[in-house]
C-alpha cells in the first residue's frame, strides 16, 4: 500500500507530502464545504492524479495524521498493491427519497465474490442512513464489512455534497468496494455518552421522523429542555442528543437531529426512531469522549493480525462541538493505541457507520467515533 497525503487551505493550491507516482489510487477528499463548491475542484485533483478514483465528500471538520482542521481540504490518495477496488454512486433523487431501494441498488452493481468490505460516503442532509444501511445489506448471508459515515456542513445543516470522479453535488452516495484475499479491514465505533433524565416512549414516528413522546409532540419536549437553547436549533441539539433503545436486550443508539420543522411539530433525525423504542436525553464531557475514542480505537485493534497501514476516522460533529479547542484530543487517543505508522484521514460527520463490537450488522450511529483499519 502506497499513500500520498495532502492539504489545500483557502485561496491555495493542494500541497502534498511526500508525493510520489501512484497507480490508479483511490483519491478520498474531505474539505469544507465552500472550498468543495468550487467548480474547478475535479479538475485540480484530477490534474495530480489523472488515472485516480476521485471521491469526495463535504464534512464539518477534517481530520490529518492528529489534527484536526476547519475550512480546509485534506486528501489521501491510496494505491493498493495486492489488492482492488470498485466504486460505484448512486443520488437519492433517482429512488423518489427512498433510501433502502437505493442501498440495494447499490449493492447490486458489486460482484460478491472477494469483496472483503464495503465503505459508503453519504450525503448527510436528508438521508436516513438506517433504510440505507438496510438496502445495502438486505441480501442474506454477506460476508463483507460495511462502515463509512454521512457528510457534514459544519454546523450550518444547510446541505451537504459529495461525488465520485466529477464536481461535488448534492444527494450524492458513494460506495467503495474492496476486494483482495490479503486484504485485513476491521471497523469499530464507541460513543462516551451518558443518559439523563426521564425515559420516554416514542408514541408517533415514520422511519427517521419523530412525531411524539408520550403522546405529546416531540420537539416541544425538546424545547422544553433546551430553555434558551432551543433558539439555536438544531445545532443545540448536538450537544444533547437522544438514546433510542428499541428492545430490552437491544444495544442503545444514539439519534440526533439533522432538521426540526416548527410547523409540523416534527424533529428529523439521521436514522430511524422506531414506534415503541424508548428514549433518554444524553450529555457528554471532554474526557468521556476522549476516553471513548480510546475505546473504539482498542476495539477496532482487538484480534487483528497485522497492525493497520491506513485508519480512516468520522467522528460525529456533535462531540466536535463539546470538545471544542481540545478536540485533537480524541484524534490523539486514537494515534495512541493504532500507532504512528499508520496514516490516518478522515472527517467530522452528521452519522457513523460502523458495527457494534462483536456483531457482523452495521448500524447507523451519532456520537460516535468511529475507524476503519486497513492493511494489505
Amino acid at each position: 500500500m502506497k499513500i500520498v497525503q495532502g492539504i489545500k487551505k483557502p485561496n491555495k493550491s493542494f500541497v502534498l507530502k511526500d508525493a510520489t507516482q501512484l497507480k490508479e489510487p483511490l483519491v478520498l477528499v474531505f474539505g469544507n464545504r465552500y472550498m468543495l463548491e468550487n467548480d474547478q475542484i475535479y479538475a485540480e485533483v484530477s490534474e495530480l492524479f489523472p488515472d485516480g478514483h476521485i471521491v469526495f465528500g463535504t464534512t464539518s471538520g477534517e481530520i490529518i495524521d492528529d489534527t484536526v482542521l476547519d475550512g480546509c481540504v485534506v486528501l489521501t490518495a491510496i494505491e493498493f498493491e495486492k489488492s482492488s477496488i470498485l466504486v460505484k454512486r448512486s443520488n437519492v433523487a433517482d429512488f423518489k427519497n427512498d433510501d433502502k431501494k437505493l442501498g440495494e441498488g447499490l449493492i447490486a452493481e458489486f460482484p460478491k465474490e472477494n469483496l472483503k468490505h464495503l465503505f459508503v460516503i453519504s450525503e448527510g442532509s436528508t438521508v436516513n442512513g438506517s433504510a440505507l444501511i438496510e438496502g445495502l445489506e438486505h441480501l442474506k448471508n454477506t460476508s463483507f464489512g460495511l462502515s463509512g459515515g454521512l457528510c457534514g456542513d459544519d454546523d450550518r445543516f444547510e446541505r451537504t455534497l459529495a461525488s465520485y470522479n466529477e464536481n461535488p453535488k448534492e444527494g450524492e452516495i458513494i460506495a467503495i468496494g474492496f476486494y483482495g484475499d490479503t486484504l485485513e479491514i476491521t471497523s469499530s465505533n464507541y460513543g462516551g455518552w451518558t443518559t439523563f433524565g426521564p425515559e420516554r416512549i416514542i408514541t408517533k414516528s415514520d422511519g427517521n421522523l419523530l412525531f411524539e413522546l408520550d403522546g405529546k409532540p416531540a420537539l416541544d419536549l425538546y424545547k422544553t429542555y433546551l430553555g434558551e437553547k432551543a433558539d439555536e436549533l438544531p445545532k443545540s441539539a448536538l450537544l444533547y442528543p437522544l438514546s433510542v433503545k428499541v428492545t430490552d436486550d437491544a444495544e442503545p443508539l444514539v439519534r440526533t437531529i439533522l432538521n426540526i420543522d416548527e410547523i409540523e411539530n416534527t424533529m428529523t433525525l439521521a436514522g430511524d426512531v422506531p414506534e415503541g423504542a424508548r428514549v433518554q436525553l444524553m450529555m457528554s464531557s471532554v474526557d468521556d469522549i476522549a476516553n471513548g475514542a480510546f475505546h473504539a480505537a482498542e476495539l477496532a485493534m482487538s484480534g487483528r493480525e497485522k497492525s493497520p497501514e491506513l485508519a480512516l476516522l468520522i467522528s460525529c460533529i456533535g462531540r466536535k462541538l463539546v470538545m471544542d479547542q481540545r478536540t485533537e484530543e480524541e484524534i490523539e487517543e486514537v494515534k495512541a493505541v493504532i500507532g504512528d505508522n499508520t496514516v490516518i484521514s478522515g472527517f467530522y460527520s452528521y452519522g457513523e457507520m460502523a458495527p457494534f463490537s462483536g456483531q457482523d450488522s452495521c448500524k447507523l450511529h451519532n456520537q460516535t467515533m468511529t475507524l476503519t483499519l486497513f492493511s494489505e
